[in-house]
């Protein structure tokens, strides 16, 4: 949860929150992994696997509306399928097939993995509130 915590800057209550809302609606299945204390891992349902074409799509809207061109993509996935760039979804635009979370190979640029570790590094400084 701590990552979690580290790359939205949610409190720990409002992640707990949305992770057993994400339960009790069938999206994510709850998993120890840890006896002592007890710690739990999230996974995704079936249900939660079909909905990875909604954020597909959110991601489309954003890469295109939210940022300048020249910024280039966050992350590019590539379609193990076909061996080539898939692009923004939900169909790969080199072979067009739709795009599934498992056939994919995530590459995120430089840029992004900066701003994840800054991400990272703040919230283990204690600059991100709580």
């Amino acid at each position: 949860m701590a990552e979690i915590q580290a790359q939205t800057g949610g409190t720990p209550q409002m992640i707990a929150a949305r992770l057993k809302n994400m339960e009790a609606d069938g999206l994510v299945a709850r998993r120890p992994y840890n006896e002592r204390p007890p710690r739990y891992e999230y996974h995704l349902t079936p249900k939660g696997q079909a909905f990875y074409s909604v954020v597909l799509a959110l991601r489309a809207w954003g890469e295109t509306w939210c940022k300048s061109p020249e910024e280039g993509l966050a992350v590019v996935y590539t379609h193990k399928t076909c061996g080539q760039p898939a692009g923004l979804g939900p169909l790969c635009e080199h072979c067009g097939e739709l795009l599934r979370r498992e056939e994919l190979i995530s590459e995120p640029s430089a840029a992004y993995i900066e701003e994840r570790n800054a991400r990272r590094e703040a919230f283990k400084g204690g600059r991100i509130q709580q």
